[in-house]
């Protein structure tokens, strides 16, 4: 079956939607946070906590890691990413483009495609936009997403211009391979497109039009929260959004902060992954409902209150501030474990709750104050 979108609910004041994505995996319900699962794993955290703690519908995967180890030749093997890791609900595979074009030292960028050394041994590879889909297909992920190059948010018009038409050349590659291969393990892969066109107001119209004209069953933004100034993130945002279309899923790639995705939502945006949570948990950041701790702190060595101040943990009640602060200055994996866990279900639970303020009208009066709530330092 193709994958479908139904917009169930719109906020009355604003852009903000509520809807369910159908793919041959399951349903997910949006707006929607994807754990990031970059190496078919989503770091210190086992699939059975993000079922049934973090409730994640969705996970993300990433090309460029998933093919440089294990490698296409045992995901074949195995019978695509589902098989290999278990995990039996959706998947997302980001193209890898972000991962090459960070890459600037060694790698060298085409018309054809681009080669670049792995990070892990050194060897040489080319990425090209048919490329990209054929390694997708290989993973099996439920959505793939086309190959672009990630313009960085401080980059020249004439750069940013040069960078959105290569991406749009490689769109057109990528729909002419993706269209003339078929998925390898029995279900329906999707193929996202990606807006480009940094912070120019006149690109991001451009770019939004010709994804629009593709007619892809999702789109994404891309090239946001990459050094530009945050609001010039959310006009981008509002730019793109008065084009995309509004019967498919908007995705917004690699945000961001709790208020980010408030933000975001607001604006109109469906999807939204980042490893923040988790790369942030792990060095003892933890995000609650009334803002934001550091677990090193000394301020915490007493506090034997739960980690949510509202006693609404997002992990078992038994671990505490106090108790958690001796794990990170004990150095004990559990205390990554347990932030990692926490702070997914947290951002789990804020799209679980901007859905729900849609679905009863008063998401916008919800929002502002709890994105005054969610940005401060406890």
């Amino acid at each position: 079956m193709p994958l479908t979108f139904q917009l169930q609910h719109t906020d009355r004041q604003g852009r903000a939607r509520a809807g369910l994505i159908q793919t041959d995996h399951g349903q997910i319900e949006t707006p929607i946070f994807m754990p990031v699962g970059t190496c078919a794993s989503v770091k210190a955290v086992h699939f059975d906590e993000l079922r049934n703690d973090i409730h994640a519908q969705i996970i993300l995967g990433n090309t460029y890691h998933l093919y440089l180890r294990p490698g296409l030749e045992v995901l074949r093997e195995a019978g695509g990413l589902h098989r290999f890791n278990g995990w039996d609900r959706p998947i997302l595979t980001d193209s890898g483009g972000f991962q090459v074009f960070s890459l600037a030292g060694t790698r060298k960028m085409r018309e054809d495609g681009v080669t670049f050394q792995s990070h892990i041994d050194g060897s040489r590879h080319l990425f090209t936009p048919e490329r990209v889909i054929d390694i997708q297909r290989v993973i099996g992920a439920d959505i793939m997403m086309a190959f672009d190059e990630c313009t960085p948010g401080t980059a020249d018009r004439t750069y940013a211009q040069q960078s959105m038409q290569r991406t749009h050349r490689w769109l057109t590659r990528c729909i002419r391979q993706y269209q003339s291969t078929s998925p390898l393990y029995g279900h329906h892969q999707a193929l996202f497109p990606i807006v480009q066109g940094c912070v120019y107001p006149d690109l991001r119209r451009e770019a939004a039009r010709f994804v629009a004209d593709q007619g892809a069953e999702g789109n994404a933004i891309g090239g946001l929260a990459v050094g530009e100034p945050t609001e010039k993130m959310y006009e981008m945002i509002d730019i793109v959004n008065d084009i995309l279309p509004s019967d498919r899923p908007r995705y917004l790639m690699g945000v961001g902060t709790p208020q980010n995705l408030l933000e975001s939502i607001d604006r109109g945006v469906d999807m939204f992954d980042c490893v923040m949570p988790t790369r942030n948990g792990r060095n003892g950041m933890i995000f609650t409902s009334e803002g934001v701790m550091n677990m090193r702190n000394q301020k915490w060595e007493h506090d034997f209150s739960p980690l949510d101040p509202n006693g609404t943990s997002f992990v078992d009640h038994q671990y505490s501030r106090a108790y958690v602060r001796h794990l990170f200055h004990s150095k004990e994996l559990l205390g990554m474990q347990i932030a990692s866990i926490h702070n997914l279900a947290f951002y789990l639970w804020l799209v679980g709750q901007a859905r729900q303020h849609i679905i009863d009208g008063d998401f916008t009066s919800w929002k502002r104050d709890m994105v005054e709530r969610v940005a401060r330092r406890l």
